[in-house]
């Protein structure tokens, strides 16, 4: 299903409208022209895929935040606890591995 309000919000910013579930309740508030449903419809591939992308990088960076900064720290600092920049490493990897980008019309 295409989220009409998220293709609106990233081809036309700044536009003003209105929309529910559907083109059909899209109210065109603009003075710009109204985009036609296949406008809308031939960019919601892009846009959910910047979507997926934005989610995961967020995901991405929350879990860099708690998981693999502090071990950076550690093994900056060359704490008693054995922490190496290879473990660093390989918690960085392992988040990318289970967070991987999506590719464009996967």
């Amino acid at each position: 299903m295409i989220d009409y309000a998220a293709v609106l919000n990233a081809i036309r910013p700044g536009t003003k409208w209105s929309v529910g579930e559907t083109y059909e309740s899209l109210e065109w508030l603009d003075e710009s022209p109204k985009p036609t449903r296949k406008t809308l419809e031939d960019a919601w591939p892009q846009v959910a895929h910047d979507l997926e992308v934005a989610r995961i990088r967020a995901e991405r960076h929350r879990r860099y935040l708690s998981e693999t900064d502090p071990l950076f720290m550690k093994a900056q600092r060359d704490e008693e606890d054995g922490v190496t920049m290879a473990d660093w490493k390989a918690a960085v990897a392992a988040i990318k591995a289970a967070l991987p980008y999506p590719e464009m019309g996967a």
